[in-house]
């Protein structure tokens, strides 16, 4: 039998190690990025088209490279940082495995021109399929400039499961964010189609942060700061205040280098244990700076993880330290040195005096039980339906939801429902109905009673009008009386431009305005006539998208409804008139299904008076 394992072919290997280092665009964006760091430029620039599908080109000042040096760049293992296998816990630099190069340039057409600052030439390099086609001295500039075009050109099939220009381009950003917030020195710039995303000047780490995701982010640092034995640990998080639904803003840096890391996530989740509900996330931008020879950073191919020698420690660091942070600044307001502008707003000891404190007026003679009519409200997104046809679709819902919750018959159930007469069969919308905490809904059923969580069942009825306008596309606007801007984190921004169409289809009347920038000129007419925040409406829009998105692994239409549903429905502690709790009685009985909210859970529960008898021992 003849022998048959062999070698494999050069390019044959190459593309094998491109599927580990090379995943998308945004894979390549992070290994140029940081061999032009490791290359010592002080200014950077990232030029993409096609969300890096086309073209991606790194600019960078530093080193530059010999005419050997270039060639020797793509080939497999070539690395300047690593001589023996000791120099492995002794890394600081960004790459050291000498495969970036060499994967990408199998699965790309490569172009590079490089010359190093005592050079009068520089040396061009073109690359196809891991092929060298050119090689010649060329006049260019000092540093290097690599354009990668027409990424996956060889492996269509590795193309074909790269995501739309606006998830991929979501992408590219969150990998530059990390490489330019662990490089807040260097100067960054990023264009996409020609039009420019980010220019971060060279700054400190708080006004790159503020850069990178807007100036609104000035007032939500709390600086950290901790110098041990063990690690010295600095950088910002945010107040508490500010914690959003999903885990987009959470950065760790070990000497430098971005890594992602459950266990000390917790220890810093685990010091806002007190501030924050389970389903929110603070931001914090963390760097640990600790001897390379206490990790291993070559434990994942992305190098994305690794591993301690005295992970507890450091857990215990990163804990107190945050904890501390907290309690030293999150009480009082922050001052920031590094502004230039003077102090404003101050209050002078003559206005202390003019302050006058607050009065509390009531009514003695107010009777919650009064047949009164209740005052006035706006209808807080209840649309009151008065047609027949509405009113026998509830009716009929009504059967249908004490069917499920008490396992009677629909007929048996339909003479159960209160009203003011044998013959009036529209009662129950018309009953006196009574609010607990400002939380339920409580109604006299002939059989018991009735609780409504009404939080719960206004979530489940805007759902399914939102629903019903994402697949019809119809849904109505009512424009505002001033438009409002809403500016976006550039990733947030790429997010919302992807959903334009299916946000417009909620009711929304939405434009793009300018860099990272949406102008609201319209909001769905089923939030009613209420007051609302247009910009804070949309921002926990996104925010609940993508949230839904994450855990459930919803689809994206049914994502944006719920997340709709949730940012807009009346919550717990919201006092509710009798028109409104009759309105959203009604609203819910003709839902598709009212006994559950779109987390799953009841909307209605009931108790039979012979539960009630119990309870007193009758």
């Amino acid at each position: 039998m003849s022998d048959i394992i062999q070698l494999l072919p050069e390019n044959v290997a190459n593309q094998i190690a491109a599927g580990e280092v090379v995943q998308r665009p945004a894979s390549a964006v992070k290994e140029l990025m940081e061999n032009a760091i490791d290359a010592g430029a002080n200014k950077i620039q990232l030029i993409l088209k096609d969300a890096g599908k086309a073209l991606i080109q790194v600019i960078d000042n530093g080193c530059g490279m010999s005419v050997t040096d270039a060639r020797m760049c793509f080939e497999r293992h070539a690395t300047s940082k690593v001589r023996k296998a000791e120099d492995l816990f002794a890394i600081r630099t960004m790459g050291f495995r000498g495969e970036a190069m060499a994967s990408i340039a199998a699965i790309a057409q490569v172009e590079m021109k490089t010359r190093r600052h005592e050079d009068e030439l520089g040396t061009l390099i073109e690359i196809e399929g891991a092929t060298v086609t050119r090689q010649e001295p060329v006049a260019t500039p000092e540093g290097t400039s690599i354009c990668i075009k027409n990424l996956f050109f060889n492996t269509p099939a590795r193309r074909n499961f790269l995501k739309s220009n606006p998830a991929e381009m979501r992408h590219v950003i969150d990998e530059f964010q990390r490489v330019s917030l662990a490089n807040p020195a260097i100067a960054f710039s990023l264009h996409h189609d020609g039009l420019e995303i980010f220019r971060l000047p060279s700054s400190a780490l708080k006004q790159r942060i503020i850069h990178l995701f807007g100036n609104n982010y000035n007032e939500r640092l709390i600086p950290v700061e901790e110098e041990t034995t063990i690690i010295n640990l600095k950088g910002f998080i945010g107040k508490p205040q500010f914690a959003k639904k999903t885990r987009g803003e959470q950065f760790f840096f070990v000497n430098n280098r971005f890594i992602k890391d459950a266990y000390l996530n917790h220890a810093v989740n685990k010091a806002y244990d007190e501030l924050l509900g389970e389903d929110n996330f603070p931001l914090y931008v963390l760097f640990i700076d600790i001897d390379p020879a206490k990790i291993d950073v070559n434990v994942h191919p992305t190098k994305t993880e690794i591993k301690y020698l005295d992970e507890k420690s450091i857990y215990a660091i990163i804990h107190s330290a945050v904890k501390r942070s907290l309690g030293r600044f999150n009480i009082s307001p922050t001052i920031d040195f590094d502004q230039e502008t003077a102090f404003s707003g101050m209050i002078s000891p003559k206005s202390l005096d003019e302050i006058v404190p607050p009065s509390i007026s009531f009514n003695p003679d107010f009777n919650p039980f009064s047949e009164e009519k209740a005052p006035e409200r706006s209808e807080r997104g209840f649309t009151a339906y008065r047609s027949n046809e509405n009113r026998e679709q509830s009716t009929k819902n009504w059967g249908s939801l004490y069917e499920i919750a008490n396992h009677q018959p629909v007929e048996q159930v339909a003479m159960e429902l209160p009203g003011n007469g044998p013959d009036d069969k529209y009662a129950p919308v018309q009953k006196q109905l009574m609010q607990l905490h400002n939380k339920y809904i409580i109604s006299q059923i002939k059989s018991g009673l009735m609780l409504i969580d009404q939080q719960a069942a206004h979530e489940r009825i805007l759902y399914e009008r939102f629903s019903l306008h994402l697949e019809d596309r119809k849904g109505a606007s009512q424009q505002s009386l001033f438009p409002q801007t809403v500016t976006l984190s550039p990733n947030d921004y790429e997010l919302a431009k992807s959903l334009l169409e299916d946000i417009k289809s909620l009711g929304f009347e939405v434009r793009e305005f300018g860099k990272h920038t949406l102008v609201i000129e319209g909001i769905p007419v089923d939030l009613g006539s209420n007051q609302i925040n247009e910009t804070q409406l949309f921002e926990h829009l996104i925010e609940g998208f993508k949230n839904s998105q994450q855990e459930l692994k919803l689809d994206k239409r049914d994502a944006l409804a719920r997340s709709m549903a949730r940012n807009s429905s009346i919550k717990s502690g919201v006092v509710l008139g009798q028109e409104e709790m009759n309105m959203l009685i009604e609203q819910l009985f003709a839902c598709k299904a009212p006994n559950f909210s779109i987390s799953g859970k009841p909307v209605i529960q009931t108790m039979s008076l012979t539960e009630l008898d119990k309870k007193f021992d009758k």
